[in-house]
């Protein structure tokens, strides 16, 4: 130990005080594993975290992942004994309070130091993949000197029994992600009770079988804690370490049962724990030889972490190379297009949006090199690889092309935690109705403000004969309720490419773009010879593709693969004397920051009997009322689909001119 003035059980207990006064002041909270997994947390933090509180955001700082974070007093505990600006003890004082920082759960955006927002069981596991991945690909880049660094886990039954972890173990496994070591608090307790009441298997047999590495040891024996960790830490596979724990320890009624997972101990079982543990002393208060010892650990990393800084300044290029290497990329999007859409504008090409992403990915890969993509085994369909993105393996970590394999919520909670590490903007692909299989880990990358791209392909019916299984009908709707996510809907290989530059230029707010399969026609060219970031149609939301001709009785909302088709029906509605505009819809998210006098000049605020709005999406229709009003008209798919080829379906299921003009018509009369 660091500490000269406090013992181990002193510091230790501190963790243990702070953690059930909290929960007891909320009335709400989870004591139990923070209590049970304070002895493993001081050792951690006091000899082998590398981590400096005065510098939060250290680019070659080892990562904490609690993944396990109903037990977030655990994480606060070590952030403010450590010396983190924050929480201070009023925060902690307020623990699940509105406005306190110490949230039930660890948010990322609340406080520095923690490095991803947890709760979900196992995605904080399996954002440490994508954390270790990212760290593993950096040093590949930068060497040694600039990023050497490990990410650390603690998880719970709950965490390892989650399909996710079966996905994300099996990831680490294949790339030997070697500084990845899982702190398992192994004390056979969930809600329910005993893990005997739910589960059988062998867990490290398991993990094990996936290429791990795995240890145990008493997590109340600092020697073995020692060694255990240290065993982890030199391994050269990713490593688990079942730490044998006392769920609640030191509560004498409570501890080892499921009563102090989930709830207060209540004054009479902390005054006995209290006495139990030795700790004399008054809730939230941490006397000074004990806040001194664990001020002392938080002191030991800023040698190291200015030493880094030195090496880091030694070199102006190499730091150059090192920040720009690392960057958002925001600046770089834009420009990275300009080629390619010139040269769509000078000769359209009719393609799957699908197609025209890979387009645009093989210019923003080239032009920014930190962007690492991926597929869920589906690259020849996702179309996610490009020249420029070698495969990223154990042998070749410098690589940007992952093989995620059939594990679509692994890959979007590993491109999470390559996010939220940093230097990496990460991007990965499966088909759209698969998004279901991944969604909270699409919602965390929103609710983190997290610089992921979704690639959703074969977005409707018109990936044809798979089916009503595969064919997603509710998904992109589903997905624009997520806050701050940007669902993108592109109608051709322009827009594909301007909605691609917006992903990549909006750093915290994550994109699903959404494409198809079937070849679509070019609808943009006229005007986009010189097309700029700046004069991006996309970054509106939506825009008037095609303004009426005749007097305007009629305003069409389409996107994707309906943009077409409402042109078509425009084009008929005006040899009948209707004049009808067509709106290109890309992104809702970005229509509705738009300002009221643009939304008023495409949606002008009049009854349907002046001027009827109609929505052409094939999905369903649910939520597109916010745009054609009550009285206006929704064309979709309230249904499943069927299996035939793309142009047989959407025939059977209205989506041609013929079958959309009467409707219009007579709505009109």
């Amino acid at each position: 130990m660091n500490s000269t003035t406090a013992a181990f059980s002193d510091l230790a207990n501190a963790i243990r005080a702070l953690s059930m006064d909290a929960v007891q002041s909320a009335n709400s909270g989870h004591p139990g594993m923070p209590m049970g997994m304070a002895d493993v947390a001081t050792v951690l933090y006091s000899e082998f975290l590398k981590f400096d509180p005065s510098a939060p955001d250290w680019a070659d700082r080892d990562r904490f992942v609690l993944s396990a974070g109903h037990g977030s007093m655990l994480a606060y505990a070590l952030l403010h004994l450590t010396g983190y600006a924050e929480p201070t003890i009023e925060d902690i004082r307020n623990f699940r309070q509105l406005g306190s920082p110490c949230a039930g759960h660890p948010e990322n955006f609340l406080l520095d130091g923690v490095e991803c927002t947890t709760g979900p069981l196992g995605q904080g596991l399996a954002m440490a993949v994508g954390m270790a991945i990212a760290e593993r690909h950096l040093n590949a880049k930068f060497g040694d000197d600039l990023v050497d660094h490990r990410t650390w886990v603690v998880a719970g039954d709950g965490c390892l029994m989650e399909g996710i972890n079966h996905e994300a173990i099996g990831l680490a496994g294949h790339l030997k992600l070697s500084r990845l070591n899982v702190l398992w608090d192994d004390n056979t307790i969930t809600i329910d009770g005993t893990t005997a009441l739910s589960t059988s298997e062998d867990i490290a047999a398991r993990y094990e079988a996936t290429g791990w590495h795995v240890t145990r040891c008493d997590g109340h024996d600092p020697e073995d804690i020692r060694r255990a960790l240290a065993e982890a830490r030199d391994s050269d596979r990713p490593s688990l370490v079942a730490c044998r724990t006392i769920i609640g320890k030191g509560a004498p009624n409570k501890q080892g049962t499921s009563g102090v997972h989930g709830s207060p101990l209540g004054p009479d079982e902390i005054a006995l724990a209290r006495e139990q543990l030795g700790w004399e002393y008054p809730p939230f208060e941490i006397p000074q030889h004990i806040a001194a010892g664990w001020r002392m650990m938080g002191e030991r990393g800023k040698e190291t972490r200015l030493a880094w800084e030195k090496r880091l300044n030694a070199d102006s290029d190499a730091r150059a190379a090192f920040e720009n290497g690392t960057s958002s990329g925001s600046d770089l999007a834009g420009p990275a297009v300009e080629h390619l859409i010139a040269e769509l504008a000078r000769e359209p090409q009719k393609v799957a949006t699908r197609k025209a992403s890979e387009m645009a990915l093989g210019v923003l890969t080239e032009a920014i090199p930190n962007m690492i993509g991926g597929s869920a085994d589906l690259t020849g369909s996702n179309n996610t690889k490009t020249k420029a993105t070698d495969p990223l393996t154990a042998d070749n970590y410098g690589g940007r092309y992952i093989y995620y394999g059939i594990r679509e919520f692994g890959m979007a909670a590993a491109m999470n935690g390559m996010a939220l590490h940093g230097g990496i903007i990460p991007y990965g692909g499966t088909f759209l109705i698969f998004s279901d299989y991944c969604r909270n880990a699409v919602r965390l990358s929103a609710l983190q403000q997290a610089q992921v791209t979704y690639v959703f392909t074969h977005d409707s019916i018109g990936l044809g004969e798979d089916g009503p299984t595969h064919q997603p009908v509710e998904q992109v709707m589903s997905l624009r309720l997520i806050p701050n996510l940007n669902v993108y809907r592109p109608c051709d290989a322009i827009e594909t490419a301007e909605c691609w530059a917006l992903a990549i230029a909006s750093p915290k707010t994550p994109a699903a773009l959404c494409l198809t399969r079937q070849n679509l026609p070019q609808m943009r060219g006229e005007g986009d010879a010189d097309w700029s970031a700046s004069s991006n149609r996309s970054a509106k939301g939506a825009y008037r593709l095609k303004a009426a001709e005749n007097t305007r009785k009629v305003i069409l909302l389409a996107t994707g693969s309906e943009v077409h088709l409402a042109s078509e029906v425009a084009a008929k509605l005006e040899a009948e004397g209707i004049g009808a505009d067509v709106i290109s819809m890309p992104c809702w998210e970005l229509f509705e920051e738009q300002d009221d006098a643009y939304k008023a000049d495409l949606l002008p605020n009049v009854s349907p009997d002046e001027i009827l709005r109609v929505s052409i999406e094939a999905g369903v229709t649910l939520g597109w009322e916010r745009y054609t009003m009550a009285n206006g008209l929704n064309i979709g798919l309230d249904r499943f689909g069927a299996s035939g080829p793309a142009e047989d379906l959407f025939e059977k299921f209205g989506f041609t001119v013929d079958a959309i003009v009467p409707q219009i018509m007579n709505k009109i009369k």
